[in-house]
């Protein structure tokens, strides 16, 4: 049984139309025989097969009531590996040495808490740190939808495992766009809860990473979401509290934002989304938000983080992309570092400011087509050396900077078959108009058909090309 996500498993499972092994088994073989795109890293294997007999175990006795205190019994979901996991390594994307942790890190501890079964790591850039899955421990992740382009990155084996059924839902990272980037590319949807509210260990100095789900659906990755948020004691910045109960449909005043150089079909596939929040009868007003130095900021910032962690004697095992940050964050001064603090702050207070007159924010959440799968960004932005590994998604990094939730869904088809995604973004803490939001336009926007034709035609390359 190919996954289709988190709430049409619980149904069959709750009808009694599967069992949790039968459906762990189909995924696991699934992987095994499907995961021609390079999504995967490790498989679970016996560890997952023994949590779904454990969970069925479960369900025998308690029947209905087996889901009362474990909403996500018998879900598959799979871990980015940048995430801690007690059964699986944790590579992180890199051929430098790593310690097989003795716990998972919170977020999945919880999803296992809740009843999901983990089936395996996801693959991720060395340290997520660019946004495509390209690097030295695993071949590129290709786009399900076309596989010579990119699955975006730095979840995009997360992505691509979702959108090709090999898992429920997945748990990501996203330190810079790196859950709703291949969200978009690959026809899903990302969620970037509001900073702090899933717990994250081993955290960042740089204070931007979030954790959140990828699913099928808005409902899919609310449900993933409502599992793991809260405070936890090895994160001082986890937030108090849960998602909010969806609020009541009412009008709101929506601020469109038309980032320069949106490619036209990227403009013309998410116009149907703005379409459509107009329908519902909110109002949605062409608005720009003006913060100079954003992306040179944020350059600076990641980069004195990343050399700050990073010894000139590992030098010759870290990716080459990665070692331009590096090389470029030893040359950063302490002054410039405060100097970038202070643009962030200058833009948490102009988006704050923007806010206080517009219920939400929407836009296209990539303004680009996927790129070739092998490339750290579009051909202008390809060269490690100019630092412009970013530069080209600037509809997402900024909201890492503000700490604002941000959820990714698609928005329809391009031309030429590729998914484009529509972003919505809200003030800090009201994750629950952005999916109560997020819900409705979902609802009123066609789905984009499944990559099955994409899939069969990878199937068909050659290992040479696959791996090259």
């Amino acid at each position: 049984m190919t996954s289709r996500g988190v709430h049409h498993t619980l149904e069959l499972l709750r009808r009694g139309e599967t069992s949790v092994v039968a459906h762990v088994r189909s995924v696991l073989a699934d992987i095994e025989q499907r995961d021609v795109l390079g999504a995967f890293v490790a498989v679970a294997g016996d560890e997952a097969l023994r949590a779904a007999e454990e969970a069925d175990r479960r369900i025998r006795e308690l029947g209905a009531d087996a889901w009362r205190n474990t909403p996500l019994l018998g879900v598959t979901v799979s871990v980015k590996d940048l995430l801690q996991t007690r059964d699986l390594p944790t590579t992180r994307g890199s051929l430098l040495p790593n310690d097989r942790p003795d716990e998972d890190a919170p977020a999945v501890a919880r999803l296992r808490a809740a009843g999901a079964v983990v089936v395996g790591k996801t693959t991720t850039s060395e340290y997520g740190w660019s946004a495509s899955t390209v690097g030295r421990v695993a071949p590129p992740t290709r786009n399900p939808y076309d596989p010579a382009l990119t699955a975006g990155g730095s979840s995009g084996g997360a992505a691509a495992a979702v959108a090709a059924g090999l898992c429920d839902g997945s748990l990501g990272t996203d330190g810079a766009g790196s859950i709703r980037i291949p969200a978009a590319f690959c026809g899903v949807v990302g969620y970037k809860p509001s900073y702090g509210r899933v717990p994250y260990f081993p955290n960042g100095a740089e204070r931007l990473a979030h954790q959140g789900p990828i699913a099928r659906t808005v409902d899919d990755a609310a449900l993933l979401a409502r599992a793991i948020v809260g405070p936890h004691r090895s994160d001082a910045d986890s937030a108090l509290g849960s998602l909010d109960s969806p609020r009541d449909h009412e009008v709101l005043r929506i601020g469109w934002i038309e980032y320069e150089g949106t490619d036209d079909e990227i403009r013309r596939t998410t116009d149907r989304a703005r379409s459509a929040l107009s329908a519902q009868g909110h109002l949605v007003e062409d608005i720009e938000v003006r913060c100079h130095d954003i992306y040179p900021a944020l350059v600076d910032i990641v980069a004195a983080t990343e050399a700050a962690g990073t010894a000139p004697e590992d030098e010759e095992w870290i990716d080459t992309g990665r070692l331009e940050i590096v090389r470029h964050g030893r040359t950063v001064s302490g002054a410039t570092v405060m100097r970038a603090q202070e643009v962030r702050q200058n833009l948490r207070n102009i988006l704050r400011s923007v806010m206080d007159r517009y219920d939400l924010l929407a836009m296209a959440t990539v303004p680009i087509e996927p790129f070739e799968a092998s490339a750290i960004g579009p051909s202008w932005a390809a060269d490690p050396r100019d630092l412009l590994w970013l530069d080209w998604a600037p509809a997402s990094y900024p909201f890492n900077m503000t700490g604002q939730p941000a959820l990714s869904l698609p928005a329809g088809l391009t031309r030429a078959g590729l998914p484009a995604g529509v972003q919505l973004v809200g003030p800090v803490g009201a994750d629950d108009l952005v999916l109560t939001v997020g819900r409705r336009l979902e609802a009123d926007l066609a789905a984009a058909p499944r990559p099955d034709t994409a899939l069969r035609s990878l199937a068909a390359l050659s290992l040479a090309e696959r791996t090259s």
